[in-house]
C-alpha cells in the first residue's frame, strides 16, 4: 500500500509539476491578440523608420539638387564674365558696356565787346565732344562746334567738324593717329577751352600767324621719346590761300576746313616739347607746305613756319611767351607773295600773370595778367602793316572749369581800344 502510495504520490507530484510548468509556459507565451498587437507595433516602428529614411533621402536629394543648381549658376556667371571680357577685348559691347566706354564733353563762351569800333555781344562758340574707347588700344575723339549761335543765310553762324580722329597704341609710349585733327602748333591751337587762357578773345598771334583753331586731315605719330620729351609728327592736307586780292597769300585765309578741299599738295608738321619740370612746358614746332595754293595758281609757292613757346605756372606766378614766323617763296615778280608783302609773316607776345585765392566768402581762384603782342602778316612791306596791342585783365574761376573774364585793350596807333567781358565753361 505504501509502495503504491509512494509511486502514486510521485506520479501525482510529477503531474502537478508538469501542470505548473505548462501553466508558467502558458503565462509567458502571449495569446493571438497580444501577438497581433506586437506585430502592429513592430509594423508601426518599421513604417516610422521607413518614413524617416525616405525624408532623409529626400533632403539629401534636395541638397544635391541645390548644389548642382548653384554650380550651374556659378558656371553661367563665369561664362557671362568670360563673354563680357571677350566682347570688351574684341571691341564688341552691350548697351551698358558701350555707354561705359563713351564720354561726352565740350565747352562754350559768351563775349561782350565794347570797343571804339563798336559794341557787340556774341555767343561765340558752343562745342560738344564725343569720345569712345573701343578697347585698351583703340579710341575715337570728335568735336562739333556751332559758332555765333545762329545759322541762317546772311548770318555769321556756322557748324564745323573740327576733330574726328582714331588713335591706336603702337606701344605704351607711341601712338598712331589718323583722321581730322587740330595741328600741334603753339600753345592754344590744341588746348583752346576758355578756362585755359587769359583774355576774352584769343590772342592775335595765335589767331592770325597761327590761325587757331587750325585743323587738317592727316596721319601722324605722337608719344614720348624719353622722360619729359614729347613729340608729334603729322603728314596732313595743306593750305589753299588766295593768289590775288586783299587776302592773297594770307595764311589765315588759306584754311579750307577739309570740306571738299583741294588736296594736290601735302604738308608736314612736327613738334617737340619738354615737360619734365612740373608746371613748365618748352616747345618748338615747324611746318613745311609744298604749295600754299594747292597748285591751282601755277605759282608753286612753298612755305615754312617756325614757332617756339614757353608756358609756365609755378605757384602764384605764370608766364606765357610765343613767337612764330612764316617764310614763303617770293614767286613771280608782281604776282607772288613778295609782291603782296606776304613772303614774311610773323608775330610774338609775352604774357605774365599772377594767381590768388579768391577773397573770403568766394570759392575758387583769381588771376590777373598783362600781355603785349606784335603781329605783322605783311612783314615784307616797308611799314604800316604792324599791329601792336596791350591787354590787361582778370580771370575769376569759381570752379576750375568755369571762368568769368574782364580785360581792357589798347591797340597802339589804332582805334580798337575798349574793354571786353566774357564767360566760359568746359566739361
Amino acid at each position: 500500500m505504501s509502495a503504491w502510495t509512494s509511486r502514486t504520490v510521485t506520479q501525482v507530484l510529477g503531474v502537478a509539476g508538469l501542470a505548473l510548468a505548462c501553466q508558467g509556459i502558458a503565462a509567458a507565451t502571449p495569446d493571438l491578440g497580444e501577438l497581433w498587437r506586437l506585430v502592429q507595433e513592430q509594423q508601426r516602428t518599421i513604417e516610422s523608420l521607413q518614413a524617416r529614411l525616405e525624408r532623409t533621402e529626400a533632403q539629401l536629394a534636395s541638397a544635391e539638387e541645390k548644389a548642382a543648381m548653384t554650380e550651374e549658376k556659378i558656371a553661367a556667371v563665369d561664362d557671362k564674365a568670360e563673354a563680357a571680357a571677350a566682347a570688351l577685348e574684341d571691341g564688341g559691347a552691350t548697351a551698358a558696356g558701350w555707354a561705359a566706354r563713351t564720354t561726352l564733353g565740350g565747352y562754350g563762351e559768351l563775349h561782350y565787346n565794347n570797343l571804339d569800333t563798336g559794341k557787340q555781344v556774341d555767343f561765340h562758340r558752343f562745342v560738344l565732344y564725343v569720345g569712345h574707347q573701343f578697347n585698351d588700344r583703340i579710341r575715337l575723339f570728335s568735336e562739333v562746334e556751332i559758332e555765333h549761335a545762329l545759322i541762317e543765310q546772311d548770318e555769321p553762324g556756322a557748324v564745323e567738324l573740327e576733330q574726328a580722329w582714331l588713335e591706336f597704341d603702337l606701344t605704351p609710349h607711341h601712338h598712331l593717329r589718323a583722321g581730322l585733327d587740330v595741328l600741334p602748333i603753339g600753345i592754344i591751337n590744341q588746348t583752346h577751352e576758355p578756362n585755359t587762357f587769359f583774355g576774352v578773345e584769343r590772342n592775335r598771334v595765335e589767331n592770325v600767324i597761327i590761325p587757331s583753331t587750325w585743323w587738317e586731315a592727316g596721319l601722324g605719330l605722337n608719344g614720348e621719346l624719353a622722360a619729359g620729351w614729347k613729340y608729334d609728327l603729322v603728314l596732313h592736307s595743306g593750305l589753299d590761300t588766295p593768289a590775288s586780292g586783299g587776302d592773297a597769300f594770307r595764311i589765315r585765309s588759306g584754311r579750307n576746313s577739309v570740306a571738299e578741299a583741294e588736296a594736290n599738295d601735302a604738308a608736314v608738321t612736327g613738334r617737340l616739347r619738354y615737360t619734365a619740370i612740373a608746371g613748365v612746358e618748352l616747345g618748338v614746332s615747324a611746318q613745311y607746305q609744298q604749295d600754299v595754293n594747292q597748285s591751282q595758281s601755277g605759282l608753286d609757292i612753298a612755305a615754312t613756319l617756325v614757332e617756339a613757346h614757353l608756358d609756365l605756372r609755378r605757384g602764384m606766378f605764370g608766364l606765357r611767351a610765343l613767337g612764330a614766323r612764316w617764310d614763303l617763296d617770293d614767286g613771280p615778280a608782281g604776282l607772288g607773295p613778295a609782291a603782296n608783302g606776304r613772303d614774311e609773316q610773323l608775330g610774338y607776345y609775352i604774357e605774365p600773370a599772377l594767381y590768388f585765392r579768391a577773397p573770403v566768402g568766394l570759392p575758387g581762384e583769381l588771376g590777373v595778367f598783362a600781355r603785349y603782342s606784335y603781329v605783322d602778316d605783311r612783314a615784307g612791306m616797308d611799314a604800316g602793316t604792324q599791329v601792336e596791342e596791350v591787354f590787361a585783365g582778370i580771370n575769376y574761376w569759381p570752379h576750375p572749369d568755369v571762368v568769368f573774364k574782364f580785360d581792357v585793350q589798347s591797340q597802339l596807333d589804332a582805334a580798337a581800344d575798349g574793354f571786353n567781358l566774357g564767360l566760359g565753361y568746359a566739361f
